[in-house]
């Protein structure tokens, strides 16, 4: 980072070490070894080397900053306590702590503690002056017109989404899902923004920041890791022109907006929605909003705009094709809450 020029990044995410310091294998019930963390990387010989790596690498983040950039940290209560007072440290103006409360977070084996089932995630601004992008009315048009929260539940990358190495095993055992990116990218840059990354790992960032047609830098000193966040972001076809990635959404449980169906893969942006005789239509923008010419809101807004109606339920109004045919967008929403409850269960 202190070879980059300064005050050259719109947006900073990082996800540094969390400095666990595991003493021992984490077992099941049955006995059976959790494939946990027990990275190189993540150990620190004190507190105090900690505390120095993470100064010195959130120093070299503020320099490259433009005075109104602003960044997002994400910990747990490992470390999120210690990240937060070295921002302020530092010159950092918080601006929120965000709760990324995981829809399928893993179980607490023992029986000792509570399920450690949120991270935190600290917005701050480069400083108290700066004038930072956030996104408000276009997150609250993605978000059903409700204004955007600091509680965001989202479930943990599983799946397809999860990286594996040759042997099958997870990649990264810290690999972020990509909605949880994504949010952040829309709610505080605008397309064409540069965004870096110091801890990139598997490359979530680069992946998200294509998608939403932001340039990105990102760090990483893992052969393994660099290759396949390479491979991750060459593999992205930017979303067409006419969906804007211009707002991000805040749902949390048991709320399920527009925005969340496309973090889902539900939806796509840049999809075109129609109601069913076909005379009306419009296009999905990547943060939850929907556009019919010159009109961008909710499904509801642009639904009655169409119209000229006062008001309009957009989960009955608007469609989607599904196989053929044309689908309510409410019933996907209806499939995704289903979604949800399998996982939390």
């Amino acid at each position: 980072m202190r070879k980059l020029p300064a005050g050259s990044a719109d947006l900073v995410f990082a996800d540094p070490p969390y400095n666990l310091q595991l003493k021992q294998p984490l077992l099941r019930p049955n006995h059976s070894r959790v494939n946990g963390f027990c990275e190189d990387w993540d150990k620190f010989e004190s507190l105090a080397s900690y505390d120095s790596f993470t100064r010195a690498s959130l120093e070299a983040a503020r320099r490259i900053m433009k005075k109104n950039a602003t960044i997002f940290v994400i910990g747990s209560y490992h470390n999120i306590f210690r990240l937060g007072a070295i921002l302020q440290d530092l010159g950092f103006w918080i601006l929120n702590d965000i709760i990324w409360r995981k829809a399928n977070p893993m179980p607490n084996f023992r029986g000792r503690r509570f399920t450690n089932a949120h991270e935190t995630i600290i917005w701050a601004a480069k400083c108290k002056t700066s004038r930072y992008v956030f996104n408000y009315r276009l997150l609250k048009a993605g978000n059903d017109d409700c204004q955007p929260r600091s509680d965001w539940f989202l479930p943990l990358c599983t799946g397809a989404e999860r990286l594996k190495d040759g042997s099958g095993r997870k990649l990264h055992p810290t690999q972020k899902p990509e909605s949880l990116i994504s949010r952040i990218i829309l709610a505080a840059s605008n397309p064409g923004d540069l965004v870096l990354d110091p801890f990139t790992g598997s490359g979530t960032t680069a992946a998200a920041a294509r998608k939403l047609r932001r340039s990105f830098i990102g760090i990483e000193r893992d052969p393994a890791y660099v290759q396949a966040a390479r491979e991750r972001a060459a593999a992205v076809t930017p979303p067409p022109p006419g969906a804007l990635p211009i707002a991000a959404p805040d749902a949390s449980t048991p709320r399920i907006a527009l925005a969340t169906l496309i973090e889902a893969g539900l939806i796509q942006p840049g999809e075109i929605l129609r109601d069913a005789s076909g005379r009306h239509s419009a296009t999905v923008q990547a943060g939850g909003a929907i556009s019919a010419g010159a009109g961008v809101g909710s499904i509801h807004k642009i639904s009655a705009l169409v119209q000229n109606l006062p008001a309009c339920n957009g989960w009955t109004f608007w469609h989607c094709e599904r196989s053929g045919a044309l689908t309510p967008i409410g019933t996907l929403r209806t499939r995704l809450h289903e979604r949800l409850a399998e996982a939390a269960e």
